[in-house]
């Protein structure tokens, strides 16, 4: 029960029931503006819904809060994939707000999630200023760009006219392209391993969210028969007085070698009657920054993507490997899960990992959130340091603790949920 506010109502929370999900995800939409979707997009929503993993709040008979969970599996340095609660649907009716509502599914969710023997939770965040005091932090980032294709050139590889390219309806190839996936998904952390039915969130294909471009295209490239790549994207026309200016919306693309990536890229670049290809949540380290003869001209920005949160540090730690030698006594502090509070000795290298709780002196103090943040490898313990947020308690373990916890390719999140 959660009654924060003396004169307001009692809120029930409560494991969500199957047959209550239509006025469950009916208060989640007008939460986020009440603009509603399509009849495709709501069945494939009601049926990834895991309605033992998800939470409502209830005033009465009436759904005032929502919070979920899908059942991940996500990539972490080493390779591993580890079991993770997709924290997501969470929402709050605005006549309820100020209530302990949110903070209520989130102390019931983090519970559960312990319980479950998750060791990690992770989410995206519609406004990331919620989610800190709960012990969340971003850990991957998506790189945007509008790249000017009438400037910028391509410098591709030798080998990449090898690689075939052909259109394809998007459904047709989509267990090819899911192979693709599968294979990427253990070499760059902060990727999901998609579960049975997630496949079909990469064709949603809704007209109200085409902004006037064309229905969703699919190239497939190959390589001796074999799919290597793919790229997913839209067309949108465009016309002024000095002609054509169309632009081209990349959804996803994919690939397993630098020539297939190239190819498709190349592909993207020249695809006729446009003048930009307009780019969403790339890796940040996406190779096409290393083929353009323009950067400028690519117009690249960033945004926060996955926020991450460690629910067991000690299971967290251990799960992922380190790229340089670390042992490091981390003093933790953790308001919200208590249970992670203290010290943790880390020892670990690129071939595994053990945490436990010791009595030595601390060497490095930090939040849980510095430690969510740095986990996937694409946040530095050094940049939170310089920005207060780790103190340095032993001369030289910031360092150390900072370059095992890198990762050689930047983690990234493909798709959001």
């Amino acid at each position: 029960m959660a009654n924060d506010s003396a004169t307001g109502p009692v809120t029930e929370l409560r494991v969500l029931r199957q047959d209550d999900w239509d006025p469950w995800y009916d208060t989640l939409i007008r939460a986020f503006g009440g603009v509603p979707e399509s009849t495709e997009e709501r069945e494939l929503w009601n049926a990834l819904t895991e309605a033992d993993r998800s939470l409502g709040a209830w005033d009465g008979d009436s759904c005032v809060g929502t919070a979920g969970a899908f059942s991940f599996r996500l990539s972490v340095p080493g390779g591993a994939v580890l079991p993770v609660a997709g924290v997501t649907m969470v929402g709050v009716s605005a006549t309820h707000r100020r209530r302990g509502v949110l903070t209520a599914m989130m102390r019931r969710q983090l519970d559960d999630i312990r319980s479950w023997g998750e060791p990690l939770a992770a989410l995206t965040a519609s406004e990331p200023a919620i989610y800190g005091r709960f012990g969340y932090a971003a850990a991957t980032f998506g790189l945007s760009a509008e790249i000017d294709t009438g400037r910028v050139r391509l410098s591709v590889p030798s080998g990449t006219d090898d690689v075939r390219l052909r259109y394809a309806a998007p459904a047709d190839v989509l267990d090819g392209c899911e192979a693709v996936h599968a294979r990427l998904v253990p070499g760059r952390p902060g990727m999901l391993a998609r579960q049975p039915g997630w496949e079909r969130v990469g064709l949603l294909d809704p007209e109200s969210e085409r902004d006037g471009a064309s229905p969703l295209q699919c190239v497939v490239a190959e390589r001796d028969g074999e799919v290597t790549g793919y790229a997913r994207f839209r067309v949108k026309p465009g016309w002024d007085v000095s002609g054509h200016n169309g632009t081209v919306v990349l959804t996803e693309l994919a690939g397993l070698d630098p020539r297939t990536r190239a190819a498709l890229w190349r592909f993207l670049f020249g695809i006729d009657l446009t003048t930009t290809l307009s780019v969403r949540g790339r890796p940040v380290d996406d190779d096409w920054q290393y083929l353009v003869s323009d950067l400028r001209r690519c117009r690249p920005r960033l945004r926060d993507s996955l926020f991450v949160r460690l629910v067991d540090v000690g299971a967290a730690l251990e799960a992922r490997t380190y790229q340089a030698p670390v042992d490091v006594v981390f003093e933790v502090t953790d308001d919200f899960c208590p249970w992670n509070a203290g010290r943790w000795r880390l020892t670990g290298d690129a071939k595994g990992a053990s945490c436990t709780r010791t009595e030595e002196a601390p060497e490095l103090a930090l939040s849980v959130r510095e430690l969510g943040a740095a986990y996937l490898g694409g946040v530095s313990l050094a940049s939170l340091a310089a920005a207060g947020r780790v103190r340095e308690l032993r001369g030289g373990a910031l360092s150390e603790a900072a370059v095992a916890f890198g990762s050689a390719v930047a983690p990234w999140l493909p798709h959001g949920f």
